[in-house]
C-alpha cells in the first residue's frame, strides 16, 4: 500500500503545520469597494513601473476620493455627476486650498483610475471620461536675455582663471545652454555616454525607468567644450558620472556665477533650459527636431511650443 504523500504546497485555507492560512486573492468586479479598487490600482501602478512620485501622488488623490465617498462605496455606483461633485468639493468646500496644478493632477488621477477599471471590465463604462480637464496653464517661463547669457558665461569663464581655476561652472553653464537638458538628466550623464568620435561630440541622455525611455536621446554640443571636459575630469576625477555631486551643489554653482554676473535673478536649470529652447526656436530650428531635443511628448510640446512662440516672438 503506497503512502499518501503530503501536498508540496499548502492549499488555500489550510493551517496547522503549514502556518497561517494562505490568503484568498479576490479579483475585482463591479461590486468591489472603492478601497479594494484603489489597492488594486496601486499594485497596477507598481507593476507598470510608474515613478515613485506618480504612485505617491495618485495614491494620495485616491485616498481623498475615499474620504469623500467612503472606502466601502461600491465602485460601479460612482457616476460622472458624483465625480464632478467630488471635484467641486476639492475646489470650494474641503477647506484646504487646491492649486490649479493639484486640481489638474487629481482630474488626471480620476481619468487614469477609472479608465483602467473600465478597460479591465471591472465597471461597464468609464465615468471619468466626460470630466472636463480644465488644466490651468502655468505662467510664462523665466529665461535669460541675450545680454544676460553673455554676462553669465563671462562669469563662468572668470572661474577658469588662476589662482584657483575651476572648470565646473563653465562646463555646466555651456552644456545646459547648448543641450537644454534638465537637472536630473545632467546629474545622470555617465562618462561612457560622452562620444568624441564624430564630427561633433555628443552626449547620450539615458533613463533607467522603462516608462521614461521615450525621452532618451543623443545631443550634440560644441567640440570647443572637450578641452574643458578634460580639464574638469583632471580636477574632479569622476569615476562613473560626469557630475558626481548632489543636484543641490550644481544649483549652488549656477547661483554663484549668477551673483558674479550681477543678474537680477539667480539662474536655475529650468531657466537655462528655457533659454536654450527659446534661442533654438528663434534660430528657426525645426519644431519636431526641437521637441525631440527637449525630450518632450507631443502632448507636452503643444503647450511648450505656445509658450516658446510668445517668449521668442517680437513685441506687440
Amino acid at each position: 500500500m503506497t503512502e499518501k504523500q503530503p501536498p508540496l504546497f499548502p492549499q488555500r485555507g489550510t493551517k496547522g503545520q503549514y502556518g497561517p492560512p494562505v490568503a484568498q486573492i479576490k479579483s475585482l468586479d463591479s461590486n468591489s469597494s472603492l478601497a479594494m479598487a484603489a489597492s488594486a490600482y496601486y499594485d497596477h501602478m507598481k507593476r507598470q513601473g510608474f515613478s515613485e512620485h506618480t504612485v505617491k501622488a495618485f495614491s494620495g488623490d485616491l485616498r481623498l476620493l475615499q474620504k469623500y465617498f467612503g472606502s466601502s462605496v461600491v465602485i460601479s455606483k460612482l457616476g460622472t455627476k458624483d465625480l464632478n461633485d467630488f471635484l467641486a468639493w476639492l475646489l470650494h468646500y474641503r477647506g484646504v486650498p487646491c492649486s490649479p496644478k493639484s486640481y489638474g493632477r487629481r482630474v488626471t488621477t480620476l481619468k487614469n483610475f477609472f479608465s483602467w477599471l473600465a478597460s479591465t471590465k471591472v465597471i461597464p463604462f468609464d465615468p471619468a471620461a466626460a470630466l472636463i480637464h480644465n488644466r490651468a496653464k502655468a505662467p510664462l517661463p523665466t529665461f535669460l536675455k541675450d545680454d544676460e547669457v553673455e554676462k553669465l558665461l563671462d562669469a563662468a569663464e572668470e572661474k577658469l582663471k588662476p589662482p584657483k581655476p575651476d572648470p565646473r561652472p563653465y562646463l555646466l553653464a555651456h552644456l545646459v545652454l547648448q543641450t537644454g537638458i534638465k537637472k536630473s538628466e545632467c546629474v545622470g550623464i555617465a562618462l561612457r555616454d560622452i562620444d568624441r568620435s564624430g564630427a561633433e561630440p555628443t552626449v547620450l541622455i539615458r533613463y533607467s525607468n522603462p516608462r521614461m525611455q521615450h525621452k532618451e536621446r543623443k545631443l550634440a554640443f560644441a567640440k570647443e567644450l572637450l578641452p574643458i571636459i578634460d580639464q574638469y575630469i583632471q580636477k574632479y576625477e569622476p569615476q562613473e558620472y560626469l557630475f558626481e555631486c548632489t543636484p543641490r551643489n550644481l544649483e549652488y554653482v549656477l547661483t554663484d556665477i549668477s551673483e558674479m554676473a550681477g543678474l537680477p535673478q539667480q539662474a536655475s536649470f529650468e531657466m537655462l533650459r528655457w533659454t536654450s529652447a527659446r534661442r533654438d526656436f528663434q534660430d528657426g530650428m525645426d519644431h519636431e527636431h526641437l521637441r525631440k531635443k527637449l525630450g518632450l511628448s507631443k502632448i507636452t510640446w503643444r503647450e511648450t511650443s505656445e509658450k516658446l512662440a510668445k517668449i521668442a516672438g517680437p513685441g506687440l
